[in-house]
């Protein structure tokens, strides 16, 4: 797994060009299943629109789609995607609704239009980094847990669950590339007598 950037929320923004109305969604998605029922969802709160269109970029396998929905081609749905990509995102679905005001735009009053629309409801949505995070188990007695807190505190690692029982019991979030130089330095603060081991991995927000 490597970091990236996604939204962090669902959002909408609207702008109105020439008496037109454009409604962009956002929303973070994982997989094309998730931004297929985003898209689906748009389609029919505003069914009664000229044109829903989408794009959306995706870490699973790499996907990306977009869709017209019936403008002129070139002129919709791959400035939507555009907006998708010059921001760097991925996991991300973004819809923009248009509602036709009776003044033709042309090829370049489309493409602006929707490159606002959609650029707006990603910067509404915020743009979020995503990072790796390694899980960390920690066994410590009392007294060693009073020397590796400090240490925990120093690399801003998460503490997701603790259990003090006849022992302390730790479960760390701990970012991937700070997890084995952060384990060799609690075993080493406490002359080897805290465990410790990595558990497992998880994409969280940074």
């Amino acid at each position: 797994m490597e970091a990236y950037k996604t939204v962090r929320a669902s959002s909408e923004f609207a702008i109105v060009e020439k008496k037109s109305e454009f409604i962009g969604y956002c929303a973070p998605v994982k997989t094309e299943a998730e931004a297929i029922a985003f898209v689906n969802s748009i389609k029919k709160k505003h069914s009664d629109a000229r044109h829903n269109v989408y794009a959306y970029q995706l870490r699973e396998g790499f996907a990306s789609r977009y869709s017209d929905d019936g403008e002129p081609h070139g002129t919709a749905g791959m400035p939507v995607l555009d907006s998708i990509r010059k921001s760097g995102l991925t996991d991300v679905a973004v819809v923009v609704t248009r509602y036709f005001g009776g003044i033709l735009l042309g090829t370049g009053g489309l493409v602006r239009a929707y490159t606002a629309a959609a650029s707006g409801a990603i910067k509404e949505a915020g743009v979020a980094e995503v990072g790796v995070y390694a899980l960390v188990e920690l066994k410590t007695d009392y007294s060693d847990y009073q020397r590796v807190m400090p240490i925990v505190s120093s690399i801003g690692a998460r503490t997701d669950n603790s259990d003090f029982g006849s022992e302390v019991v730790l479960s760390l979030s701990v970012r991937a590339e700070l997890a084995d130089g952060f384990i060799a330095d609690v075993v080493e603060a406490t002359n080897g007598r805290v465990i410790a081991k990595k558990t497992g991995e998880i994409c969280d927000f940074i």
